[in-house]
């Protein structure tokens, strides 16, 4: 299989791999750099009631990336599998019933926050003084739901179709693109956070928009397809959905976790710290997507190239592409989570004034959440590779001991013996519980395999 050159079934792994990853990586990177910078112009640009409104939100948001998530990577998998077995149609039509799928689901979910606004933001568990901010930003946000997921798939449909560049200036445009709307409506406009979520749902829209376009008009393989109207095309539609969903539900639920430490975490802040708490908090929250990145880069970089190699059943190049991944996921988790650690005021700086109560105590708590960031991103790498070879019940598993098993009772129970820096702790005590699950599962599968 031949697109840009790329051939994932004898060009060597590791080269395969560098030539998908580092272009990935810069997207993901940028998308990550410019939600930093977001997150500055608005505690510095409106205040840090406004930043722990943005925090507040910040759940719904994950979700509706994981939705995206979710059907993008069940889509790729199992598109993968059927182009290494040269069904050129069947890829095509999984990802058109996707598409489908996913724009009917988020227009729906637009519908229903749009008119239960002030119902949705004390879901979220917003207090009544930033019930004003979040309604604001969730109002605009909203609309952008359809873009966001049409992004998250399309980028890994793109990459699947072999231009793996062209899917990380989908990934950085529209980043760059709000960061500069971010600055023209909240610097010269002076239209506060209201302001800021209009430029976050443009460039949601740019990255939706330039999807569409390499869908329709310079994509490779993975075009669009006509489906058939009658009772059969639906009844195979819900099964290929419903596949891909199996598949894709471990990715889902790698976001939800992040969602679930955020709303989680906004609540048990509240309860110790106060709004100063989830201000502080919000910093840690706009660091985690440099971590999830990191790990999610591994695994989307490394996911085509095992999933067309497990279709094809070269065995060898499946167990050696796991290997660099994850190697590769040890070595930037440490460098990461060392550069983080240490550079904590720097970053805390950039949100908030160093007067600001908010400001101490993320210089305190974020070294100690940072414990846990290496194995973070080992945990994302390793759960997709199970995605990858189509195992979806032992990623799922995984997903959901990182996102609610594990998450929510240390998150509960850790601060009542360690107090605020309990809650800190929570996360890397959910990850190494995580990590040592995957071992331990990984070993057993070795040897049930010696025995046979």
């Amino acid at each position: 299989m031949k697109r840009d050159a790329i051939d994932f079934g004898s060009d060597s792994i590791p080269g395969l791999f560098r030539r998908i990853f580092i272009p990935t990586l810069i997207g993901m990177a940028c998308m990550a750099v410019m939600t930093t910078i977001d997150g500055a112009f608005v505690g510095h640009g409106v205040g840090s009631d406004a930043l722990a409104a943005v925090n507040i939100f910040a759940p719904f948001w994950m979700i509706m990336t994981g939705l995206g998530m979710l059907f993008g990577i069940g889509c790729s998998v199992v598109s993968s599998v059927h182009l290494s077995q040269g069904n050129e149609k069947a890829a095509r039509i999984n990802m058109t019933q996707t598409l489908i799928f996913g724009v009917l689901v988020t227009v729906t979910l637009t519908i229903l926050v749009q008119s239960h606004s002030t119902k949705s933001a004390c879901l979220l568990g917003s207090s009544d003084r930033l019930l004003p901010y979040v309604l604001d930003y969730q109002k605009w946000l909203s609309y952008a739901f359809c873009a966001l997921f049409l992004q998250s798939v399309g980028l890994l449909i793109i990459r699947l179709d072999g231009s793996p560049k062209y899917a990380s200036a989908a990934a950085a445009i529209p980043s760059i693109v709000n960061v500069v709307l971010d600055y023209v409506f909240l610097f010269i406009l002076d239209k506060g956070l209201e302001g800021v979520a209009v430029a976050t749902s443009i460039g949601c829209w740019t990255g939706g928009l330039m999807v569409l376009f390499y869908i329709l008009f310079l994509s490779k393989t993975m075009r669009l397809y006509p489906l058939k109207m009658s009772w059969k095309s639906l009844c195979l539609s819900l099964r290929n959905l419903w596949y891909q969903f199996r598949l894709g539900l471990s990715a889902f639920l790698g976001e939800i976790s992040i969602s679930m430490l955020i709303f989680v975490g906004n609540y048990v802040f509240m309860k110790y710290l106060g709004e100063d708490g989830v201000a502080a908090f919000s910093i840690a929250c706009y660091i985690m997507p440099f971590i999830f990145m990191t790990g999610n880069a591994i695994s989307q970089s490394a996911q085509p190239i095992i999933s067309f190699n497990h279709g094809a059943g070269n065995r060898n190049r499946v167990l050696e592409a796991r290997k660099f991944s994850l190697l590769t996921a040890f070595a930037l988790g440490i460098v990461v989570s060392l550069a983080l650690a240490f550079g904590i005021s720097y970053v805390a700086a950039l949100f908030l004034s160093k007067d600001a109560p908010a400001y101490s105590i993320a210089a305190h708590g974020v070294p100690l959440m940072a414990i846990g960031f290496t194995l973070s991103i080992v945990n994302v790498a390793a759960i997709g590779y199970y995605q990858s070879v189509e195992r979806a019940l032992p990623a799922t598993i995984f997903s959901l001991s990182r996102g609610v098993i594990f998450l929510v009772p240390c998150f509960l129970v850790i601060p009542l013996f360690a107090g605020v820096n309990g809650i800190w702790l929570a996360l890397p005590a959910t990850e190494a519980l995580t990590f040592l699950s995957i071992v331990s599962f990984s070993l057993f599968r070795k040897r049930q395999a010696a025995k046979r």
